[in-house]
Protein backbone atom coordinates (compact mmCIF):
# COMPACT_ATOMS: atom_id res chain seq x y z
CA UNK A 1 0.00 0.00 0.00
CA UNK A 2 1.61 3.44 -0.84
CA UNK A 3 1.83 5.94 1.94
CA UNK A 4 0.29 9.40 1.03
CA UNK A 5 0.20 12.77 2.54
CA UNK A 6 -2.91 13.69 1.35
CA UNK A 7 -2.47 17.92 2.32
CA UNK A 8 1.10 19.69 1.37
CA UNK A 9 1.64 23.51 -0.27
CA UNK A 10 3.96 24.71 -2.69
CA UNK A 11 4.38 28.16 -3.40
CA UNK A 12 6.88 31.44 -4.35
CA UNK A 13 6.22 33.35 -1.89
CA UNK A 14 4.40 36.95 -2.87
CA UNK A 15 3.55 39.33 0.08
CA UNK A 16 0.19 40.72 -2.09
CA UNK A 17 -0.65 37.68 -3.05
CA UNK A 18 -0.10 35.43 -0.32
CA UNK A 19 -1.39 38.14 2.41
CA UNK A 20 -3.11 35.90 4.54
CA UNK A 21 0.83 34.84 5.32
CA UNK A 22 1.17 37.64 8.18
CA UNK A 23 4.01 39.47 9.54
CA UNK A 24 3.92 36.82 12.48
CA UNK A 25 3.92 34.17 10.30
CA UNK A 26 7.83 34.56 9.46
CA UNK A 27 8.75 31.03 9.51
CA UNK A 28 6.40 30.45 6.21
CA UNK A 29 7.44 33.68 4.09
CA UNK A 30 9.62 32.24 2.04
CA UNK A 31 9.36 30.01 -1.15
CA UNK A 32 8.47 26.28 -0.63
CA UNK A 33 8.48 23.76 -3.28
CA UNK A 34 9.42 20.18 -4.25
CA UNK A 35 13.19 19.69 -3.16
CA UNK A 36 12.34 21.28 0.54
CA UNK A 37 9.58 18.72 1.11
CA UNK A 38 10.76 15.24 -1.24
CA UNK A 39 13.56 14.64 1.79
CA UNK A 40 11.27 14.53 4.47
CA UNK A 41 8.65 12.62 3.06
CA UNK A 42 11.72 10.39 1.80
CA UNK A 43 12.83 10.16 5.51
CA UNK A 44 9.22 9.29 6.87
CA UNK A 45 8.70 6.45 4.20
CA UNK A 46 5.96 8.01 2.41
CA UNK A 47 5.68 7.34 -1.37
CA UNK A 48 4.02 10.79 -2.71
CA UNK A 49 1.65 13.68 -1.70
CA UNK A 50 -1.31 15.80 -2.84
CA UNK A 51 -0.31 18.95 -3.75
CA UNK A 52 -3.07 21.52 -2.42
CA UNK A 53 -3.81 24.60 -4.14
CA UNK A 54 -2.97 27.94 -1.17
CA UNK A 55 -3.56 30.90 -4.30
CA UNK A 56 -6.67 31.79 -6.08
CA UNK A 57 -6.31 32.99 -9.55
CA UNK A 58 -5.96 30.20 -11.42
CA UNK A 59 -2.67 30.54 -13.43
CA UNK A 60 -1.32 28.95 -10.20
CA UNK A 61 -3.34 25.59 -11.55
CA UNK A 62 0.19 25.82 -14.28
CA UNK A 63 2.53 26.19 -11.21
CA UNK A 64 1.66 22.92 -9.58
CA UNK A 65 1.00 20.88 -12.67
CA UNK A 66 4.05 21.97 -13.96
CA UNK A 67 5.99 20.79 -10.20
CA UNK A 68 3.49 17.57 -10.75
CA UNK A 69 4.84 17.19 -14.18
CA UNK A 70 8.08 17.25 -13.15
CA UNK A 71 8.22 15.32 -10.43
CA UNK A 72 6.38 11.57 -9.50
CA UNK A 73 6.12 12.15 -6.10
CA UNK A 74 3.57 14.43 -6.26
CA UNK A 75 0.36 11.93 -7.39
CA UNK A 76 -2.25 14.71 -7.29
CA UNK A 77 -3.04 18.42 -7.39
CA UNK A 78 -6.15 20.09 -5.85
CA UNK A 79 -6.16 23.19 -7.89
CA UNK A 80 -9.06 26.36 -7.89
CA UNK A 81 -11.57 27.37 -10.42
CA UNK A 82 -13.92 30.50 -10.16
CA UNK A 83 -17.01 28.05 -9.43
CA UNK A 84 -18.85 31.05 -9.73
CA UNK A 85 -17.49 31.54 -13.62
CA UNK A 86 -19.97 31.00 -17.12
CA UNK A 87 -16.96 29.48 -18.57
CA UNK A 88 -16.75 26.75 -15.08
CA UNK A 89 -17.53 24.14 -17.49
CA UNK A 90 -15.41 24.10 -20.23
CA UNK A 91 -12.51 25.05 -17.66
CA UNK A 92 -13.34 21.49 -16.38
CA UNK A 93 -13.31 20.14 -19.39
CA UNK A 94 -9.53 21.45 -20.03
CA UNK A 95 -8.60 20.68 -16.60
CA UNK A 96 -9.99 16.64 -17.31
CA UNK A 97 -7.21 16.01 -19.99
CA UNK A 98 -4.92 16.41 -17.31
CA UNK A 99 -3.75 13.53 -15.61
CA UNK A 100 -2.65 15.07 -12.40
CA UNK A 101 -5.45 17.54 -11.48
CA UNK A 102 -7.68 15.44 -9.37
CA UNK A 103 -9.98 17.93 -7.75
CA UNK A 104 -10.89 21.21 -6.68
CA UNK A 105 -10.94 23.77 -4.08
CA UNK A 106 -12.06 27.23 -3.09
CA UNK A 107 -11.39 29.10 -0.18
CA UNK A 108 -14.41 29.58 1.66
CA UNK A 109 -13.22 30.01 5.33
CA UNK A 110 -12.68 33.37 5.14
CA UNK A 111 -15.30 34.93 3.22
CA UNK A 112 -17.84 37.37 4.87
CA UNK A 113 -20.90 35.19 3.54
CA UNK A 114 -20.77 32.23 5.74
CA UNK A 115 -23.20 30.76 3.50
CA UNK A 116 -21.71 31.56 0.34
CA UNK A 117 -20.90 27.80 -0.59
CA UNK A 118 -25.52 27.54 -0.49
CA UNK A 119 -25.69 30.43 -3.42
CA UNK A 120 -27.28 29.41 -6.59
CA UNK A 121 -24.46 30.21 -8.83
CA UNK A 122 -21.50 28.71 -6.25
CA UNK A 123 -23.88 25.40 -6.19
CA UNK A 124 -24.57 25.46 -10.32
CA UNK A 125 -20.45 25.73 -10.72
CA UNK A 126 -19.98 22.90 -8.40
CA UNK A 127 -22.92 20.28 -9.65
CA UNK A 128 -20.05 20.35 -13.26
CA UNK A 129 -17.19 18.89 -10.80
CA UNK A 130 -18.59 14.95 -11.00
CA UNK A 131 -18.98 14.35 -14.62
CA UNK A 132 -15.29 15.07 -15.14
CA UNK A 133 -14.34 12.94 -12.10
CA UNK A 134 -13.34 15.80 -9.98
CA UNK A 135 -13.51 15.76 -5.92
CA UNK A 136 -14.05 18.73 -4.19
CA UNK A 137 -12.06 19.90 -0.48
CA UNK A 138 -13.92 21.94 1.51
CA UNK A 139 -11.87 24.78 3.66
CA UNK A 140 -14.07 25.98 6.32
CA UNK A 141 -14.34 27.21 10.10
CA UNK A 142 -16.41 25.12 12.46
CA UNK A 143 -19.35 27.84 12.34
CA UNK A 144 -19.55 26.29 8.36
CA UNK A 145 -20.40 23.11 9.12
CA UNK A 146 -24.27 23.20 9.31
CA UNK A 147 -23.51 24.86 5.89
CA UNK A 148 -21.27 22.31 4.38
CA UNK A 149 -23.81 19.67 5.51
CA UNK A 150 -26.11 21.50 3.42
CA UNK A 151 -24.04 21.27 0.47
CA UNK A 152 -22.89 18.04 0.56
CA UNK A 153 -26.66 16.54 1.06
CA UNK A 154 -27.82 18.20 -2.06
CA UNK A 155 -24.66 16.28 -4.27
CA UNK A 156 -24.84 12.78 -2.43
CA UNK A 157 -22.50 11.53 -5.44
CA UNK A 158 -20.18 14.07 -5.52
CA UNK A 159 -16.61 12.92 -3.34
CA UNK A 160 -16.18 15.83 -0.77
CA UNK A 161 -13.37 16.17 1.51
CA UNK A 162 -13.19 18.17 4.88
CA UNK A 163 -9.67 20.11 5.23
CA UNK A 164 -8.30 20.04 8.71
CA UNK A 165 -11.39 18.57 10.75
CA UNK A 166 -12.83 22.22 10.02
CA UNK A 167 -10.63 23.18 12.12
CA UNK A 168 -12.19 22.90 15.78
CA UNK A 169 -11.19 25.13 18.33
CA UNK A 170 -8.57 23.58 19.73
CA UNK A 171 -6.10 26.27 21.38
CA UNK A 172 -9.23 27.14 23.94
CA UNK A 173 -10.29 23.71 24.15
CA UNK A 174 -13.85 24.21 22.47
CA UNK A 175 -15.58 20.78 21.31
CA UNK A 176 -19.23 20.88 22.01
CA UNK A 177 -21.07 22.24 19.23
CA UNK A 178 -17.80 21.69 16.52
CA UNK A 179 -18.17 18.00 17.53
CA UNK A 180 -22.32 17.96 17.15
CA UNK A 181 -22.04 19.33 13.44
CA UNK A 182 -19.23 17.35 12.35
CA UNK A 183 -20.94 14.15 13.25
CA UNK A 184 -23.84 15.40 11.19
CA UNK A 185 -22.04 16.18 8.55
CA UNK A 186 -20.20 12.37 8.89
CA UNK A 187 -23.66 10.93 8.53
CA UNK A 188 -23.35 11.88 4.54
CA UNK A 189 -21.25 8.85 3.09
CA UNK A 190 -20.01 11.03 0.32
CA UNK A 191 -17.78 13.14 2.68
CA UNK A 192 -14.31 12.12 4.06
CA UNK A 193 -12.18 14.48 6.68
CA UNK A 194 -8.39 15.18 6.30
CA UNK A 195 -6.92 14.60 9.77
CA UNK A 196 -4.65 17.50 8.76
CA UNK A 197 -3.47 21.24 10.16
CA UNK A 198 -4.24 20.40 13.98
CA UNK A 199 -1.07 22.06 15.27
CA UNK A 200 -2.28 25.24 13.75
CA UNK A 201 -5.49 25.42 15.58
CA UNK A 202 -3.35 24.79 18.80
CA UNK A 203 -1.49 26.61 20.48
CA UNK A 204 1.24 27.41 18.71
CA UNK A 205 4.37 27.33 21.41
CA UNK A 206 2.84 25.21 24.00
CA UNK A 207 0.81 22.34 22.24
CA UNK A 208 0.85 18.73 23.77
CA UNK A 209 0.23 15.21 21.98
CA UNK A 210 -2.85 15.13 24.28
CA UNK A 211 -4.66 18.14 23.13
CA UNK A 212 -5.52 16.41 19.77
CA UNK A 213 -6.76 13.44 21.31
CA UNK A 214 -10.23 14.46 22.01
CA UNK A 215 -10.92 15.67 18.37
CA UNK A 216 -9.28 12.61 16.98
CA UNK A 217 -11.46 10.75 19.10
CA UNK A 218 -14.50 12.38 17.59
CA UNK A 219 -13.40 12.30 13.80
CA UNK A 220 -12.79 8.43 14.28
CA UNK A 221 -16.29 8.12 15.84
CA UNK A 222 -18.22 10.18 13.17
CA UNK A 223 -16.12 8.77 9.99
CA UNK A 224 -14.82 5.25 10.49
CA UNK A 225 -11.08 4.82 9.48
CA UNK A 226 -12.35 3.75 5.94
CA UNK A 227 -13.51 7.52 5.65
CA UNK A 228 -10.01 10.04 7.17
CA UNK A 229 -7.22 11.08 5.11
CA UNK A 230 -3.89 11.86 6.96
CA UNK A 231 -2.33 15.15 5.57
CA UNK A 232 0.89 17.12 6.94
CA UNK A 233 -0.30 20.34 5.91
CA UNK A 234 3.36 21.45 5.41
CA UNK A 235 4.54 23.70 5.26
CA UNK A 236 2.10 25.67 7.17
CA UNK A 237 2.22 23.35 9.68
CA UNK A 238 5.51 25.02 10.66
CA UNK A 239 4.22 27.77 12.13
CA UNK A 240 3.62 25.03 15.22
CA UNK A 241 5.86 21.89 14.38
CA UNK A 242 8.54 20.48 12.50
CA UNK A 243 6.86 17.85 9.81
CA UNK A 244 8.04 14.89 12.44
CA UNK A 245 6.52 16.33 14.73
CA UNK A 246 2.91 16.22 13.37
CA UNK A 247 3.34 12.98 11.67
CA UNK A 248 4.29 11.78 15.21
CA UNK A 249 0.66 13.15 16.76
CA UNK A 250 -1.07 10.94 14.51
CA UNK A 251 1.29 7.93 14.36
CA UNK A 252 0.96 7.88 17.90
CA UNK A 253 -2.85 7.52 18.29
CA UNK A 254 -3.41 5.42 15.27
CA UNK A 255 -0.47 2.67 16.39
CA UNK A 256 -3.36 0.69 18.80
CA UNK A 257 -4.97 0.80 15.35
CA UNK A 258 -4.81 -2.73 12.86
CA UNK A 259 -2.01 -2.07 10.48
CA UNK A 260 -4.85 -2.68 7.71
CA UNK A 261 -6.72 0.93 9.35
CA UNK A 262 -3.35 2.32 9.64
CA UNK A 263 -2.38 1.51 5.96
CA UNK A 264 -6.01 3.16 5.27
CA UNK A 265 -5.69 6.62 6.71
CA UNK A 266 -2.14 7.01 5.56
CA UNK A 267 -2.69 6.19 2.49
CA UNK A 268 -4.98 3.87 1.33
CA UNK A 269 -7.98 6.49 1.69
CA UNK A 270 -6.07 8.99 -0.53
CA UNK A 271 -5.77 6.75 -3.06
CA UNK A 272 -9.11 5.63 -3.34
CA UNK A 273 -10.56 9.17 -2.87
CA UNK A 274 -8.41 11.12 -5.55
CA UNK A 275 -8.04 8.51 -7.25
CA UNK A 276 -4.27 8.15 -7.85
CA UNK A 277 -1.61 5.63 -9.30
Amino acid sequence: MLKVDAHQHFWKFDPVRDSWITEDMATIRRDFGPEDLQPLLQQHGFDGCVLVQSAEPEHENKFLLEQAEKYDFIKGVVGWVDFFAASMEERLARYGQVKKMKGFRYVLQGAEDRALMLRPAFMQGLSKLQQYGFTYDLLIFPDQLKYAAELIAAFPEQPFVIDHLAKPYIRDGKIDEWKRDIKAVAQHENVCCKVSGMVTEADWRNWRKEDFRPYLDVVVEAFGTDRLLYGSDWPVCLLAATYAEVLAIVQEYFSAFSRAEQDAVFGGNALQFYNLS
